[in-house]
């Protein structure tokens, strides 16, 4: 498995000869107005899209936020054939199909196989912040052959993580949205994982290897990557984690 990461939560990775995009952000630098707030993006994307060759599937956890799917990343979800979400979602994108918690669709492969995509829950905050923020779905990624893979997506909710490591063990890769993020939305309430929570988390997902995104980038990521890999040094599970470099390709044993 080869795995880039763009910046915030985008991220790329190759798994059974199928390129996937992680919640595709790919505006430069801005600020963002919205009802009552405004978010502000600090940093471009390490790797244009036109420069990520071809994609065969994104992986959309919410559509709701500029974080998760910004401008241009909606105007590219177009060009991309298989596009994978919230139902919700399926309703206001065209193109889109969306899944249900625990709903899977196979993936033909290059290799005439099949790659099974799941879709699982996650809480973009407290109980109760959908009502707020939306629906969200994080991803299992499955087949003969090929690393388990779980995409937490924006979840803040340490019990779904035990519920999908349970039911999908072993997981082979986790990519975490952490980042504690936080907006006046509710009340300065962490909307993802904060660094402690990814650490047990991860003791949950045992033995995979965790991949943290989602923790630079924006200004309402409260913690860092720094911030994260203390936790975890702190934790003795360092060994676990895998800090990707923005633009670098990674290829995880």
């Amino acid at each position: 498995m080869k795995i880039t990461h763009i910046g915030g939560p985008t991220a790329v990775f190759e798994l059974g000869g199928l390129t996937f995009l992680i919640d595709p952000a790919f505006d430069e630098p801005r600020e963002y107005q919205l009802p009552g707030r405004v978010m502000r993006k600090l940093t471009g994307p390490a790797v244009p899209f036109a420069e990520l060759g071809r994609v065969d599937v994104a992986l959309v956890s919410h559509d709701q936020h500029k974080d998760n799917l910004d401008d241009t990343g909606r105007e590219l979800l177009s060009s991309i054939p298989t596009v994978l979400s919230t139902p919700d979602a399926a309703t206001r994108i065209p193109g889109v199909r969306g899944l249900a918690n625990w709903e899977s669709i196979d993936l033909p492969r290059p290799d005439g196989g099949v790659l099974t995509v799941t879709g699982v829950p996650a809480l973009h905050g407290p109980e109760g912040a959908e009502a707020v923020l939306g629906v969200v779905t994080g991803f299992v990624l499955q087949g003969d052959g090929l690393p388990t893979v779980y995409v937490s997506g924006d979840n803040a909710n340490v019990g779904l993580v035990k519920e999908i490591a349970d039911r999908f063990a072993p997981i082979d890769v986790a990519i975490l949205f952490a980042g504690a993020a936080r907006t006046t939305l509710l009340d300065g309430a962490n909307l993802t994982l904060t660094s402690t929570d990814a650490v047990e988390a991860a003791r949950l997902l045992t033995p995979a290897t965790i991949i943290p995104v989602h923790t630079e980038g924006w200004s309402h990521f409260s913690e860092g990557p720094e911030t994260f890999i203390t936790a975890f040094e702190a934790a003795g599970l360092a060994d676990r984690v895998t800090l990707l470099k923005h633009g670098v390709t990674t290829t995880l044993k």
